[in-house]
């Protein structure tokens, strides 16, 4: 799980960097909102996961689900507050940001580890 934050995490630093090439300042800022709303609760996530397995020996069905619930939330939370704090957001950039953080964890099984 912290394999696929990590490259989650890398795919923000990517839009952050497309989005300043593209659009400035504004869209720099505007894409790691949008990147981080989703690495942040992933990351919460899988530390949660972590910590149940540690001590369960396994996580539970139950647990995941609940998580995951919480992690979409979190993330729509998360987009609210970037929207509300930051009045300047530009959205396709928030959209690269957010896009690419999501669809980081398709690339989690192509890594070795």
């Amino acid at each position: 799980m912290l394999k696929a934050v990590l490259l989650q995490l890398c795919a923000t630093i990517l839009a952050v960097a497309v989005s300043a090439a593209l659009f400035g300042v504004r869209g720099a800022i505007s894409a790691a909102g949008g990147g981080l709303a989703c690495v942040l609760p992933s990351w919460m996530f899988a530390v949660r996961l972590a910590a149940i397995s540690r001590k369960a020996g396994t996580a539970s069905v139950a647990a995941f689900v609940a998580g995951e619930l919480i992690k979409v939330a979190s993330i729509v939370g998360l987009l609210v507050l970037v929207w509300a704090l930051y009045p300047q957001l530009h959205w396709g950039a928030m959209l690269i940001g957010l896009i690419l953080a999501l669809k980081a964890n398709l690339f989690a099984f192509l890594v070795k580890t």
